[in-house]
């Protein structure tokens, strides 16, 4: 029996190589749907190393196979390659090549991640069974999720359980983090047009205003948390942006607000709609406007299964003992479609530090390399705790 290469060795041996890839996938970031060239990396890379590359999922996702020994159990992890429409202002070496694209989000590192564990795996993990490897795109517009799943994901690669990862600034670069049930928002979207009656500034009783409408709808709004939802339940209500009229002097005959909503829970996911319509509706038809409303639903809550997190906990115990997981982690009111693989699929979905970095979603925001490392050992370690690693 030859002696073995630890998870830690041999990915530190091969650190550099993915810290480069991070780097070219930073440079030529792409939008969802349009993950061309990432695609094309990893699939080549995947084949490279032996997987059985299937392409073409839920538009330009892709899934990379590595069967085992004799093992019936499955696995799939997932990591997502799309890019956010933002101007890059960071001043990188790296820094995007692409006007108006950047990778905000950490994409880019999450994909090296992956892949400097499945190199590791391909070559040395010992493990029995079926691993799948799952690239998405478009999580970004969270719709890459769902896409792949309509297109015959878990049919296609059966998974026993299923598991993904984010990086988050502000916690200690490497450092893991780790919540039982919901563990990040759901996510919907409202646009209301409030229509009144337009006239001279210097007339207001001749016109029905409506930016005097979407004011008071705008301060009604925020009751909802206060007065609606129950103190310890998560409810978040955000207008984001509101606008109406040219000219100080004339009413304009309509304004428009965009807001969204988060949750934890599905009851109050569904209480803030009804209350948001409500509230837009009644009190644009107390000041003599109407409301006009849009809904669009987006993901439900990330909801992590209670067993396959403790598993995923113990594998971070196993792999960099206490000093490597971040104590009672809080869930996260951001939003992830991931829900959707964890309403299809036990599983969970877990964090890790991205160290002293610029927020997610800013322009200055730049993965840390140094997290890909001990990440990667993460996933080596999973697969072949989950696939029972062997010594053959």
């Amino acid at each position: 029996m030859s002696a073995r290469t630890s998870p830690a060795e041999a990915i530190s041996a091969n650190a550099g190589e993915f810290v480069a890839l991070r780097h070219d996938l930073h440079r030529y970031p792409e939008l969802a749907f349009q993950e061309e060239r990432t695609s094309d990396k990893v699939a080549g890379l995947l084949a490279s190393w032996g997987y059985e590359v299937s392409r073409g999922i839920g538009g330009t996702g892709l899934v990379g196979t590595l069967r085992r020994g004799h093992g019936k159990r499955s696995l799939g992890i997932r990591a997502d390659m799309d890019a956010l429409p933002i101007a890059e202002e960071t001043g990188l070496p790296h820094a995007s090549a692409t006007a108006g694209a950047m990778h905000a989000c950490g994409h880019d590192g999450h994909t090296s991640i992956l892949l400097a564990a499945a190199r590791y795996l391909a070559e040395e993990g010992r493990f029995s069974g079926t691993l799948n490897l799952i690239f998405q795109p478009a999580e970004e517009i969270g719709q890459g999720a769902r896409r792949m799943i309509d297109d015959g994901l878990f049919e296609r690669f059966p998974c026993d359980a299923v598991f993904g990862l984010h990086n988050w600034p502000g916690v200690s670069a490497g450092r893991f983090g780790f919540v039982a049930g919901p563990a990040m928002a759901s996510v919907d979207w409202a646009r209301i047009r409030v229509r009144g009656r337009g006239g001279h500034g210097a007339e207001p009783h001749a016109a029905v205003d409506p930016v005097v409408v979407a004011a008071h709808v705008v301060t009604s709004l925020q009751t909802i948390v206060s007065r609606n939802a129950a103190p310890l339940d998560l409810a978040v209500v955000t207008v984001g942006s509101i606008h109406g009229g040219a000219a100080a002097n004339v009413i304009p005959d309509a304004v428009e607000m965009l807001l969204t909503t988060r949750a934890f829970r599905p009851e109050i996911r569904t209480l803030l709609e009804r209350r948001v319509k409500t509230i837009a509706t009644l009190q644009a038809e107390s000041l003599g406007a109407s409301a006009e409303i849009e809904w669009k639903h987006g993901f439900p809550s990330v909801t992590n299964h209670e067993a396959e997190t403790r598993f995923a906990r113990n594998v971070a115990l196993e792999a960099f003992g206490e000093p490597g997981i971040v104590p009672d982690f809080a869930p996260r009111t951001a939003s992830e479609d991931f829900a959707f693989m964890l309403e299809a699929r036990p599983g969970s979905y877990l964090f890790v530090g991205n160290g002293d970095s610029a927020p997610l979603h800013s322009s200055r925001y730049d993965f840390n390399d140094a997290v890909i490392e001990p990440a990667a050992v993460y996933w080596a370690t999973l697969t072949e705790t989950f696939l029972e690693a062997s010594d053959a």
